[in-house]
Order: structure tokens, then C-alpha cells, then sequence
């Protein structure tokens, strides 16, 4: 949500010279992430919590500007101000089920998102999400109106893209001692990430050759792998995962270009950015059947049932194994990613904000 935030703010302060913004921030340690412009002006607000600062510290803010609407960007927003909005609602997985197998972050959040949303929503002038997918699911799930639901798509920052020099993705490689060949898995803690269906399908792709393509596992460290290995009894398998730490996003489109396939078979997603990432890359993606992955993909990726482990696995071989079919996969994953500018993106943002001149 951050990235998408601050990506439309960015291409808005390049083309938007008429309207004037006033972009109101929590006080935080990655404060320099934007800059002021002759039309764009940063607010920021201290506040304990994010809570305190949505609910409590942003109202304040609020009373003291002239502003003719708000916009809030993550779900949520202040339940108690009376400025005409505009929610950027990006899923309503919250909504849906909450099991507390994340973290005590991320439950909290889920929580908070739970009491706010059908608040929230009722005080929206309009509503944008990010896939038909999740409009869909809104519009059942809460009841409303077609008409305030719209669809602005994510897309692909500039960084992300299969021009850099083969020198530079070697260094990069080199630097954080990856393999030749790999597959990328970014398996966060979230359920809806599939880290358990994932990590079981590799064992089983491993079983089926002789000689296989190691992972290399962000956003999980080896205890957690190794954990499950042992409860499996694969325990010797632990060889076969690579764990560089933590990778800074500006780095991420080199490890998107070192890799030879993105693994990205979510339960549940309103985008699936990563999707588009990678392929911008050029890297081949194995992505869901589910949500609103097809819908991202477009027919550039190998889709496969996210709940199915040897689906997941056979995914992998067949990438491997099928020249012809991985190099298509690439060149479609390329056309389809351009599909996919911010730009493009900041234009539907601004007609919506031109509903709101009156």
C-alpha cells in the first residue's frame, strides 16, 4: 500500500500543476521518502500509534485545513471528520476471515481494519480498489452501490526492468552469495501467502530430480525452514535453500533478474504486484488461479491451484525443463508488465479527484 501511495503522489506532483495537495504523514523515520513541490506540501503529524494518528491526531490536522476533499490511501481512514472522502479500500481480506496465525502486527492490524472499514465506508463519498477481482468482492461483501466502486490498477515502478548490465546482476549476486539458477519465493508470515503449501511442494519438486534448482526464501529465516523440514522429515533438504536477509527494495529488481523463476502462488490477493514486477524483469512467474492473479497475469504466467502442492511443484518442472515454453513466458510477462504504468494510473486517479471540483 505504501509503494502504490507514494508512487501516484510522485507521478501527480510530475503532471498534476493545477490542483494543490496537502499530503498529511505520521512522523517517521522514512520522512525524506517525499518532497515538496510548488503545489504539493507535506503535513506531518506526531503521534504514538497509527491509531492515534488516523483517529485522533489527523482530525485535528483536518479542522485547521481548507481542504475540499480527503483522500485516504490504506483502507482506513478517520472515522470522525467531515471533509468529503475518497477511500482507497485495496481487499477486504479482514473482513473474510481472521485466524491469528500472523504475526501480533499483523493481527492487530486485521483488527483494527475489522472495527473501521464498514464504518468508513459508509462516510466514503466514493471508493477506488485495485482489481475487478476485488471491486467484485466488495460490492457483494458490503453491499454497495456499483456506481461507488471504481477500479484503478497498481503498476510497475521504472526501476523494474531486464536492461541492467549482466555485470551489475552478477555483482549483485556475488554480493549476497545467490546461485547461478534459483527459484524466488517471497514467503512472508501472512497465511494468505502460502509459505507452508509452497515450502511443501518444493520438497516434493526436490524428490522428482536428481539435480534441483536451490530456493532462495526472503522474509523467512532458516530456523523457520529448518523447522519444517525437521517436522517432515526432510531435514537434509535445508541444503537446498539460500537465505540472503534482508534485501532493500531499491535492490529488488536484482534479485528479480538473477532469478530463473518467481514463485508466487498466493491464496488470496487484490493485486499481486510482485506479478508485474517480476516480469518487467523478465523473469518467468508461477502465480494462482485465484483472486485476482489470472486477472494481473493476464495469460503471461504459468497459473496454478495455490491449494494443490504437486500442482506447485509440476509448475516448477515443467519451467525448468521446457525451454520453449519458459522463453514464451518471458516475452509475454514483458508485454504484459508495460501494460502497467504509473502514469497511466495517476491519469484515472486525477479524473476521479475532478468529480469532486463540485
Amino acid at each position: 500500500m505504501e509503494v502504490v501511495a507514494l508512487e501516484l503522489i510522485r507521478q501527480l506532483q510530475k503532471s498534476d500543476k493545477k490542483n494543490e495537495y496537502i499530503i498529511f504523514a505520521k512522523e517517521d523515520a522514512d520522512i525524506n521518502c517525499l518532497k515538496e513541490t510548488e503545489n504539493f506540501k507535506i503535513e506531518t503529524i506526531p503521534a504514538y500509534s497509527y491509531a492515534d494518528w488516523e483517529q485522533i491526531q489527523l482530525p485535528k490536522a483536518l479542522k485547521k485545513s481548507k481542504i475540499d476533499f480527503l483522500h485516504s490511501t490504506c483502507n482506513t481512514s478517520a472515522l470522525w471528520q467531515s471533509n468529503p472522502l475518497l477511500l482507497t479500500l485495496h481487499d477486504i481480506i479482514y473482513l473474510e476471515k481472521v485466524d491469528f496465525n500472523g504475526t501480533a502486527y499483523q493481527n492487530f492490524g486485521n483488527l483494527y481494519r475489522r472495527f473501521v472499514v464498514p464504518k468508513v465506508i459508509n462516510k466514503s463519498t466514493s471508493i477506488i480498489t485495485v482489481s475487478h477481482f476485488e471491486r467484485d468482492t466488495i460490492l457483494e461483501r458490503l453491499h454497495l452501490p456499483e456506481e461507488k466502486v471504481q477500479v484503478v490498477y497498481n503498476a510497475v515502478s521504472d526501476i523494474f526492468h531486464s536492461n541492467y548490465p549482466v555485470e551489475q546482476v552478477n555483482n549483485f549476486r556475488l554480493k549476497h552469495e545467490i546461485p547461478e539458477k534459483f527459484v524466488l519465493f517471497l514467503g512472508n508470515t501472512a497465511p494468505k501467502k502460502n509459505t507452508k503449501g509452497v515450502l511443501t511442494a518444493y520438497v516434493e519438486y526436490c524428490q522428482c530430480t536428481d539435480e534441483p534448482v536451490p530456493m532462495v526464501i526472503l522474509d523467512h529465516d532458516r530456523a523457520y525452514v529448518l523447522t519444517f523440514l525437521t517436522e517432515i522429515n526432510k531435514k537434509h533438504l535445508i541444503s537446498h535453500f539460500v537465505f540472503p536477509g534482508y534485501i532493500a527494495p531499491q535492490q529488488m529488481p536484482m534479485m528479480y533478474n538473477a532469478a530463473t523463476i518467481f514463485l508466487y502462488p498466493s491464496l488470496r490477493e487484490s493485486f499481486g504486484l510482485p506479478i508485474l514486477e517480476a516480469m518487467a524483469c523478465g523473469t518467468p512467474v508461477i502465480s494462482s488461479t485465484s483472486s485476482s492473479m489470472p486477472e494481473v497475469a493476464g495469460g503471461a504466467a504459468l497459473l496454478v491451484d495455490p491449494y494443490q502442492e504437486k500442482d506447485i511443484a509440476e509448475g516448477i518442472q515443467k519451467l525448468l525443463s521446457d525451454s520453449i515454453y519458459y522463453s514464451s513466458l518471458v516475452e509475454k510477462g514483458l508485454k504484459r508488465a508495460a501494460e502497467f504504468t504509473w502514469n497511466s494510473s495517476a491519469k484515472a486517479l486525477l479524473s476521479i479527484y475532478d468529480t469532486f471540483d463540485n
